[in-house]
């Protein structure tokens, strides 16, 4: 069965997404310059296109993003323009000049203005527009600036459908703040700046929002709190630690059924998380797996794998079987 294929019964209804995508040859490029223009664009396309990003990590080599596309609503045409200069926030003149003639062809209800709406709308409410812009216009720049031709990016994204409740997405969000972490390059993501939770932390609203969002709670002071209990365990303070172990280790852990704090295991990497397809409870892997099934009019032999209760992470399945392991 092929990821790219699952999708939601309904393309209207709302969804969470984590999406990674990698250099290619997984060459490390990204110095900190890049990342912070990665970081901006990200914002910038997630507010054009009208998704909502919960969080995310930059890495030298790669990026992971969490997103909520929200159910399709119709957009005016004063939003239609306000998004469209996000994209552009200090236009050339050419894009000056094109932007004054979008604005009489709306009022005029010119034909023209028919085919703009329309073009804009079909990148917005959808996940793959949403990251298809932003590796296209992160790779313009990043070529321009190195002098630079050919793809950036090894392949098309991956993606993963996650449930929104039982704690799920605040498993996923810890998982994808860690990063940098399980890289070794801090040892508190609050500590690396292209992150959700780094970013958060140094107060920016809308990555506050985002991480509420996942931790289920209306306000940063009370959220940042839950979520770092989640990154560090219960207890955890402002210089809390987490245990480590070995990817090694942790698969013997598996092996033997044993069980490890929720803290520790989500500084290992777990591809259940990026090659699952769809993470969320047994039901809701199922539901999905149904409507895939009714959509192509395949019958698959496919059926919701557990991942490893290594962790207390309750009732937790992925759609696609790994066949080289789950973790590591």
């Amino acid at each position: 069965m092929r990821q790219a294929r699952i999708k939601l019964d309904s393309e209207r209804e709302a969804a969470v997404y984590h999406c990674m995508t990698r250099t290619v040859n997984g060459e490390r490029l990204f110095d900190d310059v890049a990342k912070e223009v990665l970081r901006k664009q990200l914002w910038q396309v997630a507010d054009y296109c009208g998704v909502q990003i919960l969080t995310y990590a930059i890495m030298s080599n790669h990026f992971h993003v969490l997103v909520r596309v929200p159910k399709r609503e119709d957009v005016s045409d004063a939003e239609l323009l306000r998004r469209y200069e996000v994209l552009y926030p200090k236009p050339t003149t050419y894009q000056a000049a094109r932007l004054d003639a979008v604005r009489a062809q709306l009022q005029a209800e010119e034909p023209d203005a028919d085919v703009w709406r329309s073009r804009q709308l079909a990148m917005m409410g959808d996940l793959s527009p949403f990251m298809r812009l932003v590796k296209q216009r992160f790779s313009v720049w990043y070529n321009r600036i190195h002098n630079r031709f050919g793809t950036l990016w090894s392949e098309r994204f991956k993606s993963v459908l996650v449930e929104s409740k039982s704690g799920v997405l605040r498993t996923m969000g810890a998982y994808i703040d860690l990063n940098a972490v399980r890289a070794g390059l801090v040892s508190d993501p609050k500590d690396y700046r292209f992150c959700g939770y780094g970013e958060a932390v140094s107060g920016r609203r809308r990555a506050q929002q985002g991480l509420c969002f996942v931790a289920e709670c209306r306000g940063w002071s009370d959220g940042q709190a839950r979520y770092r209990e989640l990154l560090f365990g219960k207890g955890a303070g402002a210089k809390a630690q987490a245990a480590s172990i070995s990817p090694a280790a942790l698969k013997d852990v598996v092996a033997a059924k044993g069980r490890l704090p929720l803290a520790t295991v989500l500084r290992c990497r777990i591809r259940y998380f990026s090659d699952g397809a769809v993470l969320g409870s047994r039901a809701f892997v199922q539901t999905h797996l149904a409507g895939y099934q009714k959509q192509t009019g395949r019958r698959t032999r496919t059926a919701p794998r557990e991942v490893p209760p290594v962790a207390d992470w309750g009732d937790l399945a992925t759609l696609r079987g790994l066949r080289q392991g789950g973790f590591g």
